[in-house]
């Protein structure tokens, strides 16, 4: 086992991975830009080294100073976490170079996954079920006009290389295909630096359901069941789950060995996630593999009973995967909300600044995965994520009314977040009857919920009263709860105005 790893990543997951080690007897090393010289992770890790200045470019993403770091402080290997640097092929390939172990997939799985177009290509070769389209890269208009009508509209172009939702367009029709297509390569260039693109049949209102895959250098496969991460917005996950509630044995193990088949024919190790869409009559196609630990893993750890990291470092090793297919036991059910500072009355705008007050009351079923303290500030130049609350119950009702509890006790005073706009989400009749799908935030709920509201100035009026009371310390009685000041344009309102009470 490693006597000491460097962690090439920041916050809260920073903060998993040194848990982790800890409990395995293993040292850390941190490294951090000069806005995280005072994280809770800096203050963790065993040994903690500036990298850069605050830009991701000029600190967590300078491949070679982090190997530089690694090998002055003895680190045996670098765990990446999750983006940065996770799913860059040339720097797990830098790793192996300078006898560092890269705790993740080897280079040439990343390369092979990491490309759209070759990882289902490779797909298909493996009886992989995959949306209809293209499967190499394409540049020319005609071609891609000509296959847009071969399988008709509406149709999807997708940047070849990244993810997130950048260089994707829905095309519906032959005349916005042009500029589409421009706009698409556009995009992928400047997010991706390649601005090649393919082209498959767009699934109206598809489900997006990932299966978490544990892999050994030794060929042996497992995955620890599916995620339901279809409550998105703008191609953002908000709200996962596990189980899913359209999945049934023989789904479930179905997709389940086409996930581990695929990461089996690219030579994949470490822990993964391949991801399918799920069209409304439950028949399932492979989207891609996410070659790194997931933001969402913490729900699967709850359902399971494992530790992924723990599991991801025990692999890096050279170990056997220390159990089988038949020995993953699966308990009750298991939701994450993403708590993010972000202003959800005007446009998810993020919000930048000093955690003055925070405070929450967890217990009975709930975790949390946090970078974050009270007197903390949040930046411009890293993910406005605040922390992942995860709930987990004997069954799906319970874990929703718990996540509920957790949210509404959840305080934060000096910045925005998202609660009030996860606690509306909840309580949706589409969430509740678990009758939603990855474009229903955008073409339903949030049209529905921005419509005109009769009463909406008198809560204003209401609420800028108790604003400037709070401030002037007028009333003894009245209490700040959370940090969701505004101005209520819909039935967030509600929950903004609670606040005051």
């Amino acid at each position: 086992m490693f006597k000491k790893i460097l962690i090439a990543n920041r916050g809260e997951i920073a903060v998993r991975i040194i848990t982790t080690a800890k409990e395995m007897g293993i040292k850390t090393v941190a490294i951090y830009s000069d806005f995280d010289k005072y994280s809770l992770f800096t203050r963790l890790a065993d040994e903690a080294y500036r990298i850069g200045e605050p830009p991701s470019s000029k600190s967590y993403l300078l491949a070679e100073k982090i190997i530089e770091i690694a090998k002055a402080t003895g680190a045996e290997g670098i765990h990446p976490g999750y983006g940065f640097l996770s799913e860059r092929g040339f720097f797990a390939k830098m790793c192996e170079d300078n006898g560092i172990k890269f705790i993740g997939a080897g280079h040439k799985s990343i390369d092979l996954l990491g490309s759209k177009t070759e990882a289902k290509a490779l797909a298909i070769k493996n009886n992989v079920p995959v949306v209809p389209g293209t499967d190499k890269p394409l540049q020319d208009f005609e071609q891609i006009k000509k296959i847009a009508n071969d399988i008709g509209y509406p149709v999807l172009i997708k940047a070849s290389a990244g993810g997130g939702g950048k260089g994707m367009r829905i095309v519906r029709e032959d005349a916005d295909i042009e500029s589409s297509l421009r706009t698409a390569q556009s995009e992928a260039k400047s997010s991706f630096g390649d601005d090649s693109v393919f082209i498959e049949k767009y699934i109206e209102s598809p489900r997006h359901i990932e299966f978490q895959i544990l892999a050994d250098e030794h060929g042996n496969v497992v995955h620890l069941g599916e995620r339901e991460c279809s409550m998105q917005r703008r191609h953002q996950k908000i709200i996962e789950e596990t189980p899913s509630v359209i999945m049934d044995e023989k789904l479930r193990t179905e997709m389940g060995e086409c996930a581990k088949r695929i990461v089996k024919a690219a030579g994949y190790s470490n822990a993964g996630t391949v991801e399918f869409i799920v069209d409304t009559s439950n028949k399932f196609y492979f989207l891609e593999v996410n070659t790194r630990l997931q933001v969402e893993h913490p729900i699967t750890e709850l359902r399971t009973g494992l530790d992924l990291v723990k599991e991801q470092l025990k692999v890096a090793c050279g170990e056997k995967l220390s159990f089988t297919q038949e020995d993953v036991i699966f308990t009750g059910h298991t939701i994450e909300c993403r708590i993010c500072a972000e202003d959800s009355e005007n446009n998810f705008m993020p919000s930048t600044g000093k955690i003055i007050y925070m405070n929450k009351f967890l217990g009975n079923g709930m975790r949390e995965d946090t970078g974050i303290e009270q007197g903390d500030e949040i930046s411009v130049y890293y993910d406005p994520m605040i922390s992942k609350l995860i709930s987990h119950g004997v069954d799906r009702e319970t874990a929703i009314s718990k996540m509920k509890r957790a949210l509404r006790e959840y305080k934060l005073i000096g910045i925005k977040t998202n609660i009030p706009f996860l606690l509306s989400l909840l309580e949706t009749e589409e969430f509740v009857k678990g009758n939603y799908h990855t474009q229903f935030i955008e073409n339903d709920y949030l049209k529905r919920e921005k419509s005109p509201d009769p009463l909406h100035e008198i809560k204003l009026a209401a609420i800028s009263l108790a604003s400037i009371l709070f401030k002037e310390n007028k009333s003894p009685a009245l209490k700040l709860n959370t940090s969701q000041n505004g101005s209520p344009k819909n039935l967030w309102a509600k929950r903004i105005a609670e606040n005051f009470r």
